[in-house]
């Protein structure tokens, strides 16, 4: 019977800041013996090897890019080396890989050949908000991004917000560090003063920030958003 190789989900860090601080050492054992690697960007992806591994040698790597501008032909091939007994691994530009992550479809096909899946114990931001919120932990669902156009936006943002209070279902979305400031004013503006905000930045970083509050209390709040990858989390209460 012909031995396949794993396909392993290696979780990298959420920003600049010491590996061993945030990733286990079974991400380390990993690395060391993987040199096949499927990545959303090269330059970062070795950087992360090298940080969390100084002694792997770059030029052994074989490295297959996954990112928006990927032909979905090119998916086959990626996952090839684990058809011929070899181990790969699949990192994220930053975090979970698969979660809020294009290896999804990866991990997809890997399943539908039969090769065995590895998720390795990292940090993921989703998560990490939803921890540090003081949220509802036992039933939220992760929105991704939310419409760019201001009408859109708003009649989003009203829809997640009676569904928080119908479902008893904290909402996650995320938005473009550059513009996290507007999605801010945008949400003072829109929701109920009543409704919980909780925003988290700069999650496992030094100058990390995580803050629950009612809308009411963020606008008597300053605070700058610019250029920092957050999680914006609301649930509206009685």
């Amino acid at each position: 019977m012909k031995v396949l190789g794993k396909l392993y989900l290696i979780p990298t860090t959420l920003g600049e800041s010491d590996p061993m601080d945030v990733l286990p050492q079974t991400v380390k054992r990993a690395i060391d013996f993987i040199d096949y690697y499927i990545v959303e960007n090269e330059k970062t992806a070795r950087k992360s090897i090298k940080a969390i591994h100084p002694e792997k040698k770059q030029p052994d790597l074989k490295i297959s890019l996954l990112n928006k501008h990927t032909d979905s032909r090119e998916y086959e091939q990626m996952i090839k080396p684990c058809l011929q007994g070899i181990n790969v691994g699949l990192m994220s530009e930053a975090g979970c890989p698969g979660v809020a992550d294009p290896g999804a479809v990866i991990v997809k096909i890997a399943h539908e050949r039969g090769i065995q899946v590895v998720p390795l114990v990292g940090p993921s931001s989703i998560l990490l908000a939803l921890m540090g919120s003081g949220m509802n932990g036992q039933s939220f669902a992760f929105n991704g991004y939310l419409p760019i156009d201001k009408s859109e936006k708003k009649s989003a943002l009203k829809s997640l917000e009676k569904l928080s209070y119908d479902k008893n279902q904290s909402q996650l979305f995320i938005e473009t560090p550059y513009r996290n400031n507007k999605l801010l004013e945008d949400l003072l503006q829109t929701l109920q003063s009543n409704t919980l905000l909780c925003i988290a930045c700069d999650i496992t970083l030094p100058t990390e920030y995580i803050k629950t509050l009612r809308v009411a209390d963020w606008k008597k709040t300053k605070t700058d958003l610019h250029n920092r990858p957050c999680i914006f989390i609301i649930h509206k209460i009685n």
